[in-house]
């Protein structure tokens, strides 16, 4: 008989003290985008099925597609998807409904749902919080963007990290010089993500001087003396330079930053994973985790089915995978209060919480259980007043 309590594979309940980590750094994550700028938005579960999925590209595989789960709407008939990423949706607030001039910075935190999970021991249901700046195409925008992305691993309690950067600017202006047919294409982008060096030897079709240059692609990963490679072994084409030249910059701005090079990490056959990034991308890592922590880069073309084509960056993180990547935080201290019927009590721990604190209450018969909240003080009745005495 099927347990009627199973929850789906890489489905879980979250239980009190990881659940109080989970929102305390949901808080804390939201509290630092304000800081920077960035407004809060807060889109649906659900959308039409067509306008969730903009921005998925089939030629690298239509990954956003093949991870969102998709139902019938039974007032329309309408095909409808639960989100796996909520970054097209951010795209279409700015485009359709806040339709600014100006540069606009969103952020957003909460539920997405995956068919599969990303990596084997991945939830299905990563809390994804993440920020996004609209209309501004330099590289300040970019760096912003890996800044707040860093300092809200750091709040995450994630210290010891590697930036690893890319652009898929580079394989853009290989396969624009040296064109092939959309099925060859679709290959090379699967060799490319699999770092599979001989699958790009076999492929039937693929001119030489393309084949040389994804070889070298595949090669160009280190440290920042990859970029001086780079410039030796790819063709001197426009958009590799300024690939190259955008990537030179951010380490220089990070680096002056106090970020240390050695820290800083290139993997120019890394495309990002749902295809719709245009420029820089970026992904962070750290030994606490077996996977990317962050992920983000610039994606420019992700409104412009919604009439708008903005320039855009952002990068996203699950709050989940970040929480259980580290200790568990030490609770909040509280305060111990018996239960009882006499008024002064009860106001006494009004105005404590009130104040921001946490009064638990002994209900009767459960004086010596044990509870998370780690409680150093309790009320007590001194003469005619219940103050707060330590433990």
């Amino acid at each position: 008989m099927t347990n009627r309590w199973l929850l789906p594979d890489h489905i879980a309940d979250v239980l009190p003290t990881q659940a109080r980590q989970i929102e305390e750094t949901r808080r804390a994550l939201l509290d630092a985008a304000n800081r920077y700028g960035f407004e809060l938005v807060m889109p649906p579960l659900v959308e039409h099925l067509d306008s969730l999925l903009i921005g998925a590209s089939s030629s690298v595989g239509g990954a956003l597609d093949l991870q969102t789960f998709k139902l019938v709407d039974q007032h329309s008939g309408r095909s409808l998807g639960v989100r796996a990423d909520t970054t097209p949706q951010v795209a279409r607030i700015d485009a359709h409904l806040l339709n600014r001039q100006g540069l606009t910075r969103l952020c957003y935190c909460g539920s997405v749902l995956h068919t599969r999970q990303a990596t084997p021991h991945a939830s299905r249901e990563p809390l994804q919080f993440g920020a996004e700046i609209y209309g501004h195409a330099g590289l300040e925008a970019d760096l912003e963007v890996m800044e707040l992305a860093l300092a809200s691993l750091a709040i995450g309690g994630i210290q010891d990290i590697v930036l690893d950067l890319s652009d898929v600017r580079i394989v853009g202006a290989l396969l624009a010089a040296y064109p092939v047919d959309a099925s060859l294409q679709v290959n090379i982008y699967k060799a490319l993500a699999a770092k599979d060096v001989p699958a790009i030897q076999e492929l039937v079709g693929l001119p030489d001087v393309l084949r040389a240059a994804l070889l070298a692609v595949l090669s160009l990963y280190g440290d920042v003396a990859i970029l001086d490679t780079a410039r030796q072994k790819l063709p001197r084409l426009a958009d590799i330079d300024q690939a190259l030249d955008s990537l030179t910059w951010l380490v220089d701005q990070l680096v002056a930053s106090g970020m240390e090079a050695r820290r800083i990490h290139f993997d120019l056959a890394d495309l990002g994973e749902y295809g719709y990034y245009t420029g820089v991308r970026f992904a962070v890592y750290s030994a606490l985790a077996n996977d990317a922590l962050a992920r983000g880069g610039r994606y420019d073309e992700v409104g412009a089915v919604f009439g708008r084509k903005r320039p855009a960056v952002g990068f996203s993180l699950d709050i989940k995978s970040l929480v259980e990547s580290v200790s568990a935080a030490a609770a909040k201290p509280s305060i111990r209060m018996p239960w009882g019927s006499d008024p002064a009590l009860r106001l006494a721990a009004s105005a404590l919480r009130r104040m921001g604190e946490t009064v638990i209450c002994v209900l009767p018969g459960h004086e010596s259980e044990a509870d998370e909240f780690a409680c150093d003080r309790e009320l007590v009745k001194v003469g005619d007043q219940w103050v707060v005495k330590s433990l």
